[in-house]
């Protein structure tokens, strides 16, 4: 048996980063997967990338990975660039869409957001069938099999669900969690590249790590937007949720 620590929505908060790759080395887990958006929104995406450079094994994209690998004309994505450098911003330019492996006699896919986009939002509460659907492959998967496990990072929130008699996860959020407010990944467990079927297990994690230290980060970098992250930060309350 085998465990992967699979983490997702880092946002340059290096601080929650370093408190859960200390957690992942205390449990003696050496393999990661990362589900994207290793930048944006915080102060230190630089560091953010170096380290899951140097931690991950696998590394999907995110949405705000994609954004600051292209020109942008807004001022967030603007000051993350200048921030990351030409060599770091040609990394996330290159990720992989999406992990694929066979586990315990199980096909499992991950992705940032959805099977067919990055910038595709789905929630818990959402339709059967949209939920549903995360299961089936697009042309941008690596191979054209349903997935038996999917799970995905984006929506900041960590859940489980088995719609259709499947595993359906999100692994929540690392640096930016909007459910509580610490910091969020995954374990899952059991027969690494095996099609024989043999248990599994799927375990979520909390870490509390030092907000007022990454506050204090945002607030030194006179980062853009930084009352709403600081908020987020604090309270686990989505900037938008009263757009």
């Amino acid at each position: 048996m085998e465990k992967i620590a699979i983490i997702s929505d880092i946002h340059g908060n290096v601080t929650a980063l370093e408190a859960v790759l200390a957690d992942i080395r205390q449990r003696k887990i050496n393999r990661i997967f990362c589900l994207g958006d290793l930048v944006g929104k915080g102060p230190n995406s630089d560091l953010a990338v170096d380290l899951i450079r140097q931690h991950c094994e696998k590394v999907v994209r995110g949405n705000w990975d994609e954004y600051i690998a292209n020109e942008s004309e807004f001022e967030a994505i603007q000051w993350h660039q200048a921030l990351l450098g030409p060599g770091r911003i040609a990394y996330l330019s290159k990720l992989p869409f999406s992990i694929e492996f066979w586990m315990s006699g199980k096909y499992i896919r991950l992705f940032h957001a959805s099977p067919r986009s990055v910038n595709e939002r789905i929630q818990p509460w959402d339709d059967l069938a949209l939920r549903l659907s995360l299961f089936e492959p697009s042309e941008l998967c690596g191979e054209q099999l349903p997935a038996d496990v999917a799970g995905y990072g984006d929506i900041h929130g960590a859940y489980l669900q088995h719609p259709g008699g499947k595993t359906l996860f999100n692994a929540g959020s690392v640096g930016n969690p909007l459910d509580i407010t610490q910091a969020s990944y995954t374990v899952l467990e059991g027969d690494y590249g095996s099609r024989d079927q043999a248990s599994l297990n799927l375990q979520f994690v909390r870490v509390p790590y030092d907000i007022e230290r990454a506050v204090q980060q945002a607030i030194d970098s006179q980062m853009p937007q930084l009352e709403p992250y600081i908020r987020e930060l604090r309270t686990a309350e989505y900037r938008g949720k009263d757009a």
